[in-house]
């Protein structure tokens, strides 16, 4: 599989789509990040991101049902795979072992 390593931003989009569940579509996504993180996102990069996190196996997706508000389109509600979560956890633990590495001086500096 391509690439075992998450980037900070795809990490992000997987976590908020695990946070939004069957409500994760490219808008919802994107507002979580922005409630989460407190900086702009551009939909477009969430975008490109969960195309290529679901190319990666981390994501699927399928098409909601139409609504009458959205003109007759469908969203596209993604959801993350267990191959996903798995590599969540490996982020986590990668973060945990580096975090617990660090000289305790260096956590008490200003």
């Amino acid at each position: 599989m391509k690439g075992t390593y998450l980037g900070e931003f795809e990490e992000i989009v997987l976590l908020a789509v695990g946070i939004l569940r069957d409500g994760a579509y490219g808008v919802s996504i994107r507002q979580e990040i922005e409630d989460q993180t407190t900086r702009n996102v551009n939909i477009g990069a969430v975008h490109t991101a969960l195309h290529r996190l679901e190319d990666k196996g981390y994501l699927s997706s399928q098409f909601g049902e139409a609504e009458e508000v959205r003109g007759g389109k469908r969203k596209r509600l993604f959801t993350l795979t267990a191959t996903g979560v798995k590599a969540l956890r490996d982020a986590q633990a990668i973060r945990k072992q580096m975090w617990a590495q660090l000289p305790k001086i260096l956590l008490q500096q200003n």
